[in-house]
């Protein structure tokens, strides 16, 4: 099994690297929780990569901690996420990455160009870890999330826009008696509306999620309230790195394999 190119995202919450063949097709991937030492766990995957797929094929780099891993090239998140979403649906459309640092909506034409951007990085409240942090406080799992939010009579409305005065005003519904399952539904819901403040797009555009958050049943149903139905990108959680790799693989993009993405329709 040979590689044509890896690529690697070093996220803030995971780090994820992929190997390709010649046609795009991942090969081999690994995805762990991001360490500290970033560039240490960058190196060490790409170490088991090249050891499962032999030679040294060239390395590209994306995400928060890409200037710490060593690559032949290293580039941003709104290039590789395009670049990945498009090679995998085969369509343009708003592309919504929801990770644990910060959501970018993508506005992709229809040969995947990347024609705008936005982004919510200035705080948690708009992330994947403004689920995590009330989720742990509300000790619910993340694989019962769903089943929460699908229990809840009504969402309840959480008015704090700051992750850690959420916290404190989720600690309060409790202590009232308020239902988790209603304060489940209203967190998404939070979290579903600020992001539909950034993905403006016109009526009709396909709209696309990646980014681990979209694993989370529960956040596309809230999604497709607040913006419209939303398709969920195949291994959602590779796309950038799928992106990077591709854009050293040489030639790849060309050949796309079928669409074969899940959706929330």
């Amino acid at each position: 099994m040979r590689a044509a190119a890896i690529g690697i995202d070093a996220g803030s919450t995971s780090c994820k690297a992929v190997a390709v063949d010649d046609r795009g097709k991942i090969v081999a991937r690994r995805i762990e929780p991001s360490s500290p030492r970033i560039g240490e766990q960058a190196a060490r995957l790409l170490d088991a990569l090249r050891a499962e797929v032999g030679g040294d094929p060239p390395v590209a780099a994306t995400g928060y901690g890409r200037k710490r891993v060593s690559a032949g090239r290293v580039l941003t998140e709104i290039t590789c996420h395009a670049r990945g979403a498009f090679f995998l649906t085969g369509q343009g459309g708003l592309l919504i990455d929801m990770g644990g640092q910060d959501t970018k909506v993508i506005r992709m034409g229809p040969s995947g160009e990347v024609l705008d951007f936005a982004m919510n990085d200035k705080c948690a409240a708009g992330t994947g870890r403004f689920l995590e942090v009330i989720l742990a406080r509300l000790q619910v799992p993340l694989a019962a999330v769903a089943a929460y939010a699908a229990r809840a009579a009504r969402p309840v409305s959480i008015s704090s826009t700051c992750t850690v005065f959420a916290e404190t005003e989720v600690i309060s519904l409790l202590a009232d008696g308020v239902p988790v399952e209603g304060i489940v539904k209203g967190l998404h819901a939070s979290l579903a509306s600020r992001v539909a403040a950034l993905a403006r797009a016109p009526r009709g555009t396909e709209l696309w999620m990646s980014g681990g958050v979209a694993l989370n049943p529960a956040m596309i149903a809230a999604l497709a309230e607040a913006i419209g139905p939303v398709r969920v990108v195949p291994e959602p959680q590779l796309v950038g790195a799928l992106g990077a790799a591709l854009s050293v693989a040489g030639g790849l993009g060309v050949g796309r394999p079928e669409p074969t993405a899940s959706t929330g329709r």
